[in-house]
C-alpha cells in the first residue's frame, strides 16, 4: 500500500461516490448524504451530523473527492493549521497506473511507458521507506510525482503496470532513488550538482535523443520586480541585473549573481530557479539578458536533469530499445529486480 497526499491545506472538500462508507476516528459510522462537502471548523472536521478529528471514506468503486476519481481509501484528518490534509491509501499497483497518466502520455511507445512504471514504483518504494514513520508517504504533485487519480486510466497505462509488476532498480541491492525528468536538453545532470550528494548511478549520460523534442529549448520574459518578489527571503531589493555565473561540468549554472542596489548577491542557480518557478525557469541551463527592467531567459532542458529523461526514453522506445536497455542506460550500473526478492 502506498499512502498518497492529494489536498493540503484545504477548508473544505468535496465527496461523491456510490457505496461510500464514512467512519470516525474511533470507527463509528458516520452518515453521508452525498455529494457532501467537509469542512475544518474549530480544529474539527465537520462531515454530515459528525464532528471528528478524522475522517475515513472507503468504496466498492470510484470516489470522488473535488470532482476527481480515486481507488483505494480516502482520508481526512486536520493539519497543523486547522487545514485539511486528504490523503489517498490504495496499492502500490494501482497507484502507478495514475502516475503513468499524469507523468506522461499513454499514447508514447509501450517500451517508454514500461520504463516510466519501473521508475515510478522504484521512487515510491524508496519514498515510502524513507518515509515510513510519517503520515503520508507521497506528495501528487512534481515534488514527488505528479498523480491526479483514475480519472485518465487507459489499458496501455495499466499493460505498462502489470508486463513490470514487482520491478523496481536496485544498486548493490539497495533500491536506488530513481529521480527522473522530463528532458535533458542534451545531457543528464550528475546528482551531487543538484543536491550535493554522490550517488554513483547518478553521474550523468549524454542524451541527445531528448533534443528531439520541442521541450528541449524554451524562451522566458520575467519582469525584474517579480523576480524580486520572489526572492524576499534571499533579502533581495532593488534588483538591477541578472548575470550568469559559472558553469559545472555538465553545462549547468552553477550560481546566478544578481545584481541590486545593495550591491551583489550570489545564488545557486537551483535555488534561484525553485524561487522565480520551475515552470518559469525550467532548467538551470540557460543565459539571461536584461533590458528594460525585464529579464529574458533563453534555456535547454526541463526539470533538474537527474536520472532518466523522459522525452529521451520516448525517443529511444521509438527507435527500437527495449525498457531494460533504457534503464540501463539513464541508471548506469543499477540491476532490474523483484520486490518480492527484498
Amino acid at each position: 500500500m502506498i499512502r498518497v497526499a492529494i489536498i493540503k491545506g484545504a477548508d473544505s472538500v468535496t465527496i461523491d461516490g456510490d457505496g461510500v462508507l464514512a467512519t470516525d476516528a474511533g470507527g463509528k459510522p458516520i452518515v453521508l448524504d452525498l455529494p457532501v462537502a467537509v469542512r475544518s471548523e474549530r480544529g474539527r472536521i465537520l462531515a454530515g451530523n459528525s464532528s471528528s478529528q478524522l475522517v475515513r471514506l472507503a468504496a466498492g468503486g470510484l470516489m470522488r473527492v473535488n470532482g476527481k476519481s480515486y481507488r483505494g481509501q480516502i482520508e481526512l484528518s486536520l493539519q497543523n493549521n486547522g487545514k485539511i490534509l486528504v490523503i489517498n491509501e490504495l496499492p502500490l499497483e494501482q497507484y502507478l497506473i495514475g502516475v503513468i497518466t499524469s507523468e506522461i502520455s499513454s499514447t508514447w511507445p509501450m517500451e517508454s511507458i514500461k520504463t516510466q512504471a519501473v521508475i515510478a514504483r522504484t521512487y515510491a518504494v524508496a519514498k515510502r521507506k524513507e518515509r515510513s514513520r510519517a503520515f503520508y508517504h507521497l506528495e501528487s504533485t512534481v515534488m514527488d510525482q505528479a498523480y491526479e487519480g483514475s480519472d485518465e486510466e487507459d489499458s496501455r497505462a495499466v499493460r505498462g503496470v502489470i508486463e513490470t509488476e514487482g520491478e523496481v532498480l536496485t544498486y548493490n541491492g539497495t533500491v536506488i532513488q530513481a529521480f527522473y525528468h522530463a528532458n535533458s536538453g542534451g545531457r543528464t545532470e550528475s546528482s551531487e550538482n543538484v543536491w550535493g550528494v554522490a550517488l554513483p548511478y547518478l553521474k550523468g549520460v549524454e542524451c541527445q535523443y531528448g533534443l528531439t523534442s520541442t521541450t528541449s529549448s524554451w524562451e522566458q520574459s520575467v519582469p525584474l520586480s517579480k523576480i524580486e518578489s520572489s526572492l524576499k527571503a534571499q533579502k533581495v531589493y532593488g534588483l538591477t541585473d541578472i548575470k550568469a555565473g559559472p558553469r559545472n561540468n555538465r553545462g549547468r549554472l552553477k550560481t546566478v549573481q544578481l545584481e541590486t542596489e545593495r550591491g551583489t548577491i550570489t545564488i545557486l542557480a537551483t535555488k534561484f530557479r525553485m524561487a522565480v518557478g520551475s515552470t518559469v525557469i525550467r532548467s538551470t541551463n540557460f543565459s539571461v539578458r536584461v533590458e528594460g527592467g525585464t529579464a529574458y531567459f533563453s534555456g535547454s532542458g526541463y526539470g533538474h536533469g537527474v536520472g532518466l529523461c523522459q522525452y529521451g526514453a520516448k525517443q529511444r522506445a521509438l527507435d527500437g530499445f527495449s525498457y531494460t536497455e533504457i534503464l540501463s542506460y539513464y541508471y548506469p550500473g543499477t540491476k532490474l529486480s523483484k520486490l518480492s526478492e527484498f
